[in-house]
């Protein structure tokens, strides 16, 4: 079974009783790459020593893009994990909106994003755009859920995170298109591939409700991916999904899902 996707899973979300040097060398092993959240939670000697490719890790340590205190922050935290992505040779570093604290509440919440954080949101990621170009990496842009799991971070909608993206419409500021962020907040997964794609720096998937690997719940993930390839894009999935039971067999659920015959 061949998957015309570059295939990798988070590694934080599978095996939690053992530790991340063993998950990282075992999804080596069977082929996938890996993705990680925040590099500042782990022994990167350890992360080194693993020998992994890595496709995504958080690309800062705290900061938020609509103001100028957290713009700076967010810069001056993104030039330290470009550091570590180089070590570990990362394909892709993650962004949101603003710093996500304990179960993915954000550090700083907002109600009402205003006209002048739009447009402190665009020229941040502008000077995201520069940063990559000096350093020579890629950074992406996450859409989240507001209902479920992040309520309060702004800029989260998929519409939101696309207008900012193909606002700034620069090769090194990418998309990181959430699936099952998308189900939860809109609905309509492959228009939202149609409308993203050519913005897209990664795509991940979780199945909903329960956040678990494909065919555990109401996405026709099969269906995604064959609309994938018909539209064109062969680029990275990964799953960021919690296993229902064995995680072996939940990569191959995600690996079954995401080989349309």
């Amino acid at each position: 079974m061949t998957s015309p996707f570059t295939l990798s899973a988070c590694a934080e979300m599978l095996w939690p009783d053992k530790p991340m040097l063993w998950r990282l060398q075992r999804l080596t092993e069977l082929g996938y790459e890996c993705g990680i959240w925040n590099w500042a939670n782990h022994d990167v000697a350890q992360l080194e020593k693993s020998g992994a490719k890595f496709s995504s890790m958080t690309g800062y340590v705290t900061g938020r893009l609509s103001d100028t205190e957290g713009a700076d922050d967010l810069l001056r935290t993104a030039v330290e994990a470009i550091k570590i992505g180089k070590r570990l040779n990362v394909a892709r570093l993650n962004l949101h909106g603003t710093g996500l604290g304990d179960r993915g509440l954000p550090v700083t919440p907002v109600e009402i994003v205003t006209g002048g954080m739009w447009l402190k949101a665009e020229d941040t990621l502008r000077r995201i755009a520069d940063l990559a170009d000096k350093h020579d990496v890629t950074f992406m842009l996450e859409n989240l859920n507001l209902p479920v799991d992040h309520p309060g971070v702004p800029f989260a909608t998929i519409e939101d995170t696309l207008a900012l993206i193909s606002a700034v419409n620069h090769p090194r500021v990418r998309l990181n298109l959430d699936l099952y962020h998308v189900q939860i907040g809109e609905g309509n997964l492959i228009e939202w591939c149609r409308k993203s794609q050519p913005w897209i720096g990664e795509i991940q998937v979780a199945d909903v409700p329960g956040r678990k690997e494909p065919g555990t719940g109401e996405i026709n993930y099969a269906g995604v991916a064959k609309a994938l390839v018909a539209m064109g894009y062969n680029g990275p999935v990964c799953m960021e999904a919690h296993a229902s039971g064995d995680s072996e067999v939940a990569l191959q659920a995600f690996k079954s899902a995401f080989s349309p015959s």
